[in-house]
């Protein structure tokens, strides 16, 4: 096969629309693509379009090739060698389907010949699936959307649920505090037999095991605590010893020992052998 033979085969092999140009802008060649798409949309023969002056029918914007004004100028530009290379997109949209097509205009690579080249490519499907892409992210953006609101209804609702239950919490302790703690006491305290004393003390001991799971927070044990009671849990959970509590309050220090030892009761600590300040320091 010669080489113009075999060029010609190249050139007719490719999908792009292929004109060729002369420094008047008149068609002096085209590929099969191109003759096959002016016969499919219904130009008459010659469908070759040799002959037809390309630029002037992008002049009197004839051509549906986008801005056939700006197309015009930058073919122009190209044969005067101010402009290496022009490429755009423009729909070419028929009746029964979408189509859009990329333009590109390069020189002639001739010394002898002033000429350019126009190659029409089909990029519907590039364009298809970036409008697909496109409705895809926009939806996605929606459901993002969506999501953040609906994320941030939850935490509202979490949020007040939480509230509901340390207010909760804060009732139960309170309410054992007000209306039970103090009438036990004074009952244990009171001449009592041994048997009666230790009924007490086992009430006092459940109600602990009651209290002690909502005492995860300072708020709620100091709901719970005399405010002397409060003054040497602060000591305490600070890591002063039982006779420097007593020389900061001033009391003895068997008072001391008594006010540790009922925090261990209130707070749920008599049985476990759990260090108190350890307990305390744990608090939120």
């Amino acid at each position: 096969m010669a080489g113009e033979e075999m060029y010609r085969v190249i050139v007719d092999s490719l999908s792009a629309h292929v004109a060729v140009l002369d420094d008047s802008g008149v068609i002096v060649e085209t590929n099969r693509a191109w003759q096959q798409f002016a016969r499919e949309n219904g130009m008459r023969e010659p469908v070759d379009c040799v002959g037809i002056n390309y630029l002037s029918t992008c002049e009197t914007g004839a051509c549906d090739a986008g801005d056939s004004r700006l197309i015009h100028r930058a073919i122009r530009q190209v044969l005067a060698g101010e402009l290496e290379e022009f490429l755009t997109q423009y729909p070419c949209h028929s009746p029964s389907e979408q189509r859009w097509y990329s333009l590109r205009v390069v020189p002639y690579r001739d010394r002898q010949t002033r000429r350019v080249i126009v190659a029409h490519e089909n990029i519907t499907p590039i364009m298809l699936a970036q409008e697909k892409l496109r409705v895809q992210e926009e939806e996605l953006q929606r459901k993002t959307e969506k999501l953040e609101e609906t994320n941030i209804a939850l935490k509202v609702l979490l949020e007040h649920r939480q509230r509901d239950r340390e207010q909760l919490e804060e009732r139960v302790v309170a309410n054992i505090r007000e209306l039970a703690l103090p009438y036990l006491e004074k009952a244990r305290d009171s001449a009592l037999e041994p048997r009666q004393r230790t009924l007490i003390d086992i009430a006092l001991n459940h109600l602990g095991d009651v209290v002690s799971p909502f005492l995860n927070r300072l708020s709620t044990v100091n709901l719970l605590l005399t405010p002397q009671e409060i003054e040497v849990a602060t000591l305490v959970r600070q890591g002063k010893s039982s006779q420097e509590i007593a020389d900061v309050l001033g009391v003895a220090l068997a008072t001391v020992s008594f006010h540790r030892k009922k925090l261990r009761r209130k707070l749920g600590l008599s049985r476990n052998g759990r260090n108190l300040r350890t307990y305390l320091l744990s608090l939120q």
